[in-house]
């Protein structure tokens, strides 16, 4: 977990998976590689509609309960080999967090997925936030996000509509991960994009 803070009114957090990150492609990858050396079936096609919650949470539907702390780590061993290469940005990533620079804000990833391997994904793309906070999801992603001054999170799941609710930012959700966005809107989502692309227009607004 990165805990390099510095509040500013201008601070912009973001989601990875399926936020500002296409990781369907290496996530599908790392579960078939971990299927394959440990025999545990997986369907890694329906893992991947799902994204968001923590891994703990998605091994538990594979393996018994007593195991779920020893598999998870043996899936995050493979996770670098097979998950960083196949990774992308989601349409309009590059873009949004360009914005966010542009205005003289910082942007801050928080997300459910542990911090070395958020920190491979940005450093194989090319892609540097201002700061990287792992391992959070749902109301604990308030912690990071008033710890950083951020005024708005973005993000793909009714957890991260929770996350920014409860750090009273702004919440921004776009229908790129696997919730509608009726449900992202009825958990409460103050703005619904359709994708990152859209993301400087509304920007403007909200500065101006």
């Amino acid at each position: 977990m990165t805990t390099n803070v510095s509040a500013g009114p201008l601070t912009v957090g973001f989601d990875l998976d399926l936020t500002l990150l296409d990781t369907r492609p290496g996530i599908k990858a790392a579960f078939e590689a971990f299927s394959e050396r440990y025999g545990v079936a997986i369907d890694a096609d329906l893992v991947v509609t799902r994204l968001g919650p923590p891994l703990e949470q998605e091994m538990a539907h594979w393996v018994p309960a007593e195991h779920v702390t020893e598999m998870t780590a043996r899936y995050r061993a493979l996770y670098p080999e097979h998950a960083i290469a196949p990774t992308v940005p989601m349409p309009g990533a590059r873009d949004a967090l360009a914005a966010v620079r542009e205005a003289g804000g910082r942007t801050v990833v928080v997300t459910a997925k542990n911090g070395p391997d958020a920190h491979r994904h940005f450093a194989h793309l090319d892609i540097e936030p201002d700061a990287i906070v792992g391992r959070l999801f749902a109301e604990a992603k308030a912690e990071a996000l008033r710890a950083h001054g951020a005024s708005v999170y973005v993000g793909d799941h009714t957890g991260d509509v929770r996350g920014a609710k409860a750090a009273d930012a702004v919440s921004v959700a776009v229908a790129t991960g696997p919730c509608s966005p009726e449900e992202l809107r009825e958990a409460g989502a103050d703005v619904v994009l359709k994708d990152l692309t859209d993301f400087r227009a509304w920007w403007k607004t909200y500065l101006s």
